[in-house]
């Protein structure tokens, strides 16, 4: 005999604004997966530390919008290491195996490998050592490799957009030099890191020029390069559809420089589309590596997404491209039980359908009619 459903609300969740019912057949309990409404499991949480940055880049913070008079969050608007590493926790007892670190820049956050080092002994639903990965800009990598490897950090992704020391300065619009960036990965390789990944954001006539080049150099270094569409983030880039190369196009450009085959997805939910370079015997060479192609814009992966971020401020947001997130930061400090939060992250997911990149797809005009919270503030 089926026993009745009743909608409970605490009080608590609704002052957070995550008051809401259970939709059917989300798992609540300790040690569950959770699906949303698109049966999309809860797989990824990218975690922002901190809202600064020492770069300028216009697709992401623009300099006349975040100018020296630009306001930051104060640090006690942020959560803990505590905090971050208590949530983190209960977001892995509803199925979640990979934790992204992101800013801003996240290795501005002082004392961050103290974090590292928390987050690394949490542990997966089976019991699997959690996926620990960063993703910086690579100005302060070289002096903090060898730390972020002796916390427990597994892996390492490294922002780049180009290997032209002039245009590298004007892209970051803070006269940062490339080789610094580059001695960073160096260093990070020699403390350890395997598999870093490159991530270059193409603009159609700024650096498109760079896409063969870049592949070029990282071919066979240990690297994987990963070229990414020019994205709407935020309401501060100035994005516009002419200004995105179409991964189908960076394709050809690398197709016309070196012999690529495709390689199958590594995860489910995985971003990228993978190719391998190719070596003498016609087939994959894996010590020549591979690169990979995220084409939110002009191929949307919104099917299968399986990645919340949770903001500098404990706010959670379901897409990259959202207006709006819901406050856990106010739980985790008004006496919310860990039963309690976790019960909230799950209703919260449940209900999400987000497909923002599939409807802009079909309708570009809605990128300029839509608020969207910055990526410096969530993280990418």
């Amino acid at each position: 005999m089926d026993r009745p459903v009743i909608s409970l609300v605490d009080l608590r969740l609704r002052d957070a604004g995550l008051a809401m019912p259970a939709p059917a057949g989300v798992a609540l309990p300790h040690g569950n997966a959770v699906h949303d409404l698109r049966q999309r499991l809860l797989r990824d949480l990218r975690i922002s530390v901190t809202d600064r940055c020492n770069f300028r880049c216009s697709y992401c913070m623009p300099k006349d919008v975040f100018d020296k008079d630009h306001v930051y969050l104060p640090h006690g608007d942020l959560l803990s290491f505590e905090e971050i590493t208590r949530t983190a926790r209960l977001f892995s007892q509803l199925g979640v195996g990979k934790l992204r670190i992101t800013g801003g820049e996240p290795l501005l956050r002082k004392n961050l490998e103290a974090l590292i080092a928390q987050l690394a002994q949490i542990e997966t639903l089976d019991g699997s050592p959690m996926d620990l990965t960063l993703t910086t800009n690579g100005s302060i990598l070289a002096r903090k490799a060898r730390a972020l490897k002796d916390a427990g950090l597994k892996r390492l992704t490294v922002s780049l957009d180009s290997l032209s020391d002039p245009l590298f300065r004007q892209m970051n619009d803070m006269d940062f030099p490339v080789a610094t960036v580059l001695q960073g990965i160096e260093a990070a390789q020699a403390v350890g890191f395997a598999n870093i990944k490159v991530n270059m954001v193409v603009k159609r006539g700024v650096n498109d020029h760079e896409i063969v080049a870049m592949a070029r150099h990282f071919r066979g270094s240990g690297v994987t390069l990963r070229f990414i569409e020019f994205m709407d983030v935020g309401a501060t880039n100035g994005w516009r559809l002419e200004e995105v190369l179409p991964s189908d196009a960076v394709l050809e450009r690398l197709q016309s420089a070196f012999a690529l085959t495709p390689l199958s997805a590594t995860a489910p939910g995985e971003t990228a589309v993978r190719w391998g370079y190719v070596g003498a015997n016609g087939r994959h060479d894996p010590s020549l590596g591979e690169i990979g192609l995220i084409s939110s814009v002009t191929h949307a992966f919104c099917h299968d997404c399986n990645r919340a971020r949770l903001s500098t401020e404990g706010k959670l947001f379901l897409c990259l491209f959202a207006s709006e997130g819901w406050d856990l930061r106010a739980l985790l400090r008004n006496g919310a039980s860990d039963s309690d939060i976790r019960q909230a992250i799950a209703q919260v997911w449940g209900q999400r359908s987000d497909n923002y990149s599939e409807r802009r797809s079909q309708h570009p005009e809605i990128a300029q009619q839509r608020q969207r919270v910055e990526m410096s503030y969530i993280g990418g």
